[in-house]
Formats: structure tokens, C-alpha cells, sequence
């Protein structure tokens, strides 16, 4: 027995656009997304034990034991390391030092709410060490295309015009938290892919690995400050002191100025018109490889 193919033929004319635009929108949800794989660096002590989370839009493998973090009071922040595979797709290293900042700079922000963060690392309870493992180039050219289209769309309408679903870029990083003999309490293996919706268009090559940046900072501190899995339950409003740093305010601790202040409205002013990070963001110490 045939069946007729479906087609826009055969829907009643009224009815057609209606239709089209909700094939396009779902065919954007397709490609829409960066695919970034999980990436190992073998920075970690171990990869043993890590539980999987496969999310839409995060992939990640974690654990932790909340018992050990339990005991810890002050914790040390290393500057973040990229990894070779990362130096290969990121050339220039002011780009890499830019999103490897963020990292650090966010993940000091993050385990402010829960630890005392310390200057010195033999002062510390607990140290964290993340390193880059991938980073997914933006195309610039067509990130400044979505920029002017949507800039452009803004002038005859007020609702948002989401960036072109091609050229997307996307981060992965690993991190652990050990204490200060060297027992892993916390290790988290990251990666996710910049999104047409919700993520900026930044003229820049990193721009969508800035962005995406603080992202796994907050699911990694979060892990830390709970001992649990970041993962689940509903989005909680950020802490006083998180805001008030997010701005360009002084973190809570001294020793989290070693990785500068948050660029605040200023960078969210300019990720709006396709600036790229480095336009905003002046805090940019010498990578560590």
C-alpha cells in the first residue's frame, strides 16, 4: 500500500507559512548547538569512579565526596592551565590567557560562597587545578553576520533575532579539587557547545569560549559549595557576593585579585554588539601551560 508524501503542497495555503517557520525553527534546534566532545588532559590524579551526565546542552563526568569537602575551611586557586591540544586550536595566546582567566577568576568568585579562598597554597585545605582540553574556534565571520542581522532586525522590531546557527564554537576543560596530601575530592570532566539561542555572537575567535567559560566555573564551584552534582534542581539566585563581583565589585577575598575583576556591565554592553572579549575585558595575566 503507497501513502503520498507529505509535503507543503498539500496544506491549505493559509496554513503554510505557520508550518514552514516551525520546520525552520526545528531545524535550527538541530544545528543549532556546537558539538563539543569530552576531552582528557591528564592533568587529573584519577578518572576513576566519574559518573556520567549527558545533558542537551552539558556533557560531563563528575564526582565527589562531599564527606571529605565536609572537613575543609580554606581553599587555593591555581591559574588554569590550557593544555597542547587547546594551544593548537586557539593560536594566539592572548586569546587562550583571556578564557583561561575567566575560568580561574570565576571559579575563585564561585568557591568564595562556601571557603575561605587563600593567597598562599600551603595555607590551604584544598586546592583546585583546572586545565583547558579544547577549544572550539568561533567563526568570526559569521558571528559579525548574526550581529549586524540581528542589530539590524532590532531597528524594525523588539523581539530578538537569534545569531546564525553555523560557526558556533564551544569549550571543554577538566578540573579536581585535592586536599593538601593529594587525595581527589572533587574532578569534573566538562564540555559544551555554544548555543544560537542563548549564547552572544562575539567577533572573536574565543568568543563563544569566553562566554562558556564561566559556565563551567559555576558548575564546578557549585559541586565544591554543595557535594553534589551540579546537574539537577532548579537554578538558585547567586549569592551577594557573586553578584557584586559579576558587576567589577572586590571579591570577597583578596586573594581572588590576582585574576582581575569582572569586566560587569561593560562586557555585557558589548557582547550585545558582537565586541569581541578582548575589547572588555583587560584582565589577561600570562597563561600557564
Amino acid at each position: 500500500m503507497s501513502h503520498p508524501c507529505l509535503g507543503l503542497a498539500t496544506i491549505p495555503p493559509d496554513y503554510r507559512p505557520i508550518v514552514s517557520a516551525i520546520l525552520s525553527l526545528s531545524l535550527l534546534s538541530i544545528v543549532g548547538c556546537a558539538a563539543v566532545p569530552l576531552e582528557q588532559a591528564n592533568s587529573l590524579t584519577s578518572y576513576e569512579g566519574l559518573i556520567p551526565n549527558n545533558g542537551r546542552s552539558t556533557k560531563a563526568n563528575y564526582i565527589v565526596s562531599s564527606g571529605d569537602l565536609g572537613a575543609a575551611k580554606t581553599i587555593y586557586i591555581e591559574p588554569t592551565m590550557v593544555s597542547g591540544a587547546a594551544i593548537q586550536s586557539a593560536k594566539k595566546s592572548s586569546d587562550r590567557a583571556l578564557v583561561a582567566n575567566v575560568i580561574s577568576r570565576a571559579l575563585c568568585v564561585g568557591v568564595s560562597d562556601r571557603f575561605e579562598v587563600v593567597s598562599r597554597k600551603d595555607d590551604a585545605d584544598l586546592i583546585v587545578h583546572a586545565t583547558i582540553t579544547q577549544i572550539v574556534p568561533t567563526n568570526p565571520t559569521v558571528a559579525g553576520l548574526s550581529t549586524a542581522t540581528s542589530l539590524g532586525a532590532s531597528v524594525f522590531s523588539s523581539v530578538p533575532v537569534p545569531r546564525l546557527p553555523f560557526g558556533l564554537g564551544g569549550l571543554s576543560v577538566e578540573a579536581e579539587a585535592t586536599t593538601r596530601e593529594g587525595k581527589q575530592v572533587g574532578a569534573m570532566v566538562w564540555a559544551k557547545g555554544a548555543n544560537f539561542v542563548t549564547t552572544n555572537a562575539r567577533v572573536s575567535q574565543i568568543g563563544d569560549a569566553y562566554s562558556l567559560a564561566a559556565s563551567f566555573a559555576g558548575d564546578f564551584s557549585k559541586m565544591l559549595v554543595t557535594g553534589k552534582t551540579p546537574f539537577k534542581g532548579l537554578p538558585k539566585i547567586p549569592s551577594g557576593q557573586r553578584i557584586k563581583s559579576g558587576l567589577g565589585g572586590k571579591p570577597k577575598y583578596p586573594a581572588c585579585e590576582i585574576f582581575g575583576r569582572s569586566p560587569g556591565l561593560k562586557d555585557l554592553a558589548g557582547s550585545q554588539v558582537g565586541m569581541p572579549p578582548s575589547w572588555t575585558d583587560k584582565q589577561r595575566p600570562t597563561e600557564a601551560q
